[in-house]
């Protein structure tokens, strides 16, 4: 298997410290608000990764923190933690905001059939570990205080960004444009370790350390959780791209300084999901949401199917009409599984000449795409009924599309406008046109006209069906 390593900006094959066995890390929701889709765009990649690794015969271990304090509104160590700026907005307490939106981040998860990691940790449980790892590193002369906080001294490094080559004049910048320098920093692209209250005056979450009391910055918190749970040596992280710099970078730079050793041999990063108007992200206000796209009566898988089309390392734009076209495929797609008879014989050998073709695919840099025209290849094959149902389940135990399940619905389920008397198929086709120009309160109107002539309108993850009602 060959995958796109950031640190070596090359493909790469797929190797691991321990033979037959992954140690993996994905950097989880930091928990002040909703996911939105572009967050959940990497997460589905990354399930699908670990679910392809674990159909080729590696076990899996895969960790994943939850961000519940620490995380500021600025790269740049400065602002208001992203946790407090949650419970001002909505007059709860951190804990609160971080239990609702945990919650929330897996209920959206298994709604698009990602799988939750089998170990989570919420940065706040980790307090003692994170004041370990930095004790140990001033200890070695990595880090220093200054101004009441302690920082990571980038200086002491040979090479301090991995990731891309930059000029030691963009480097100056430190983190992003137009963030102030802190003058408590013998390096501007030094990084904060932990903060004491002589920062944040106003922070909830505070423990005592050896420097006073305070909390830890973001960065150590990924470190230690992967190091603890993950061991000293990770074989696989992945990430959104904005994670590279300085989150990733910053990882590597005290793990390794801390373990005295290379630390993780291969970086995953998915690119962004892109909007006319650039990047979706929460710091803009209006993002989009699973449960955002359930009210407009959308299959959530759908857009699992939407991002399955496109390539990971690519730049993925959304619109409506986009996404109106990923879920037309999905449902043509579920509904050729569905006239599919599970009966015949079985052909071993064309069985795996379609699975080489599938393994192929999610071989080359985990080619979704090209995996989910495997699906269509095998549809298409001379199979039998039995046989072809086999491997749509088999290859769909690593995409998580649900079409067996889908296509076992539209079974036994009307389709839209199917047997249906002229006047509810023309309210249906209006319906239709009013969603399809984003016309939702009309949309609504014509359902309202369709229940009050006794059938029931009801949006399912298969698409929209209509039943009498009895």
């Amino acid at each position: 298997m060959y995958l796109y390593n950031s640190l070596t900006r090359s493909k790469d094959e797929f190797k691991t410290h321990t033979p037959g066995r992954v140690e993996m890390y994905t950097c989880g929701p930091t928990v002040y608000h909703y996911a939105h889709i572009g967050n959940l765009r990497s997460y589905i990649m990354e399930d699908v990764l670990e679910k392809y690794l674990g159909y080729i015969g590696y076990d899996v271990d895969r960790v994943m923190n939850i961000t519940d304090v620490g995380h500021l509104t600025s790269d740049g160590d400065t602002g208001d933690d992203k946790m407090l700026k949650g419970a001002k907005r909505e007059h709860k307490t951190v804990m609160e905001i971080a239990k609702f939106y945990t919650d929330a981040f897996f209920e959206d998860c298994k709604k698009l059939n990602i799988k939750k990691p089998e170990t989570v940790v919420p940065a706040t449980s980790y307090i003692d570990e994170f004041i370990r790892v930095i004790s140990s590193l001033m200890e070695k002369g990595y880090a220093y205080e200054a101004g009441g906080n302690i920082y990571f001294d980038t200086s002491k490094l040979e090479k301090y960004y991995v990731f891309n080559d930059f000029s030691e004049e963009d480097l100056a910048v430190g983190v992003r444009e137009g963030v102030e320098a802190d003058g408590n920093k013998r390096n501007k692209t030094d990084f904060v370790l932990w903060f004491t209250k002589s920062k944040f005056e106003d922070q909830e979450l505070k423990w005592d350390s050896p420097w006073g009391v305070g909390y830890p910055g973001w960065h150590i918190e990924c470190s230690c959780i992967s190091m603890k749970n993950n061991g000293e040596y990770l074989d696989l992280h992945c990430g959104g791209i904005d994670n590279a710099f300085p989150h990733h970078t910053n990882e590597i730079a005290q793990s390794e300084s801390y373990l005295g050793h290379p630390w993780c041999g291969h970086w995953f990063h998915v690119h962004h999901l892109n909007t006319q108007g650039g990047k979706m992200s929460k710091s803009k206000g209006e993002f989009l949401t699973v449960s955002l796209l359930e009210e407009k009566g959308y299959n959530p898988l759908a857009y699992r199917f939407f991002c399955l089309q496109s390539h990971y390392r690519k730049g993925l734009m959304f619109s409506w009409e986009n996404l109106d076209n990923a879920a037309a495929a999905y449902n043509k797609l579920a509904a050729k599984i569905s006239q599919t008879e599970n009966s015949g014989g079985h052909d071993e050998s064309k069985c795996d000449e379609l699975r080489n073709g599938f393994k192929s695919a999610m071989d080359n840099d985990l080619n979704t795409s090209l995996a989910i025209t495997s699906l269509y290849d095998v549809l298409k094959s001379g199979l039998s009924g039995a046989d072809k149902l086999m491997l749509i389940k088999e290859f769909d135990g690593v995409l998580s599309l649900g079409l067996i399940e889908a296509a076992e619905k539209l079974k036994n389920a009307a389709p839209e406008g199917s047997e249906l008397p002229e006047e509810i198929t023309d309210l249906l086709e209006q319906r239709k046109a009013a969603r399809k120009e984003k016309n939702f309160a009309l949309a609504d109107e014509i359902r309202d006209k369709i229940s009050a002539l006794g059938y029931t309108v009801e949006e399912t993850r298969q698409g929209t069906v209509v039943k009498r009602r009895q």
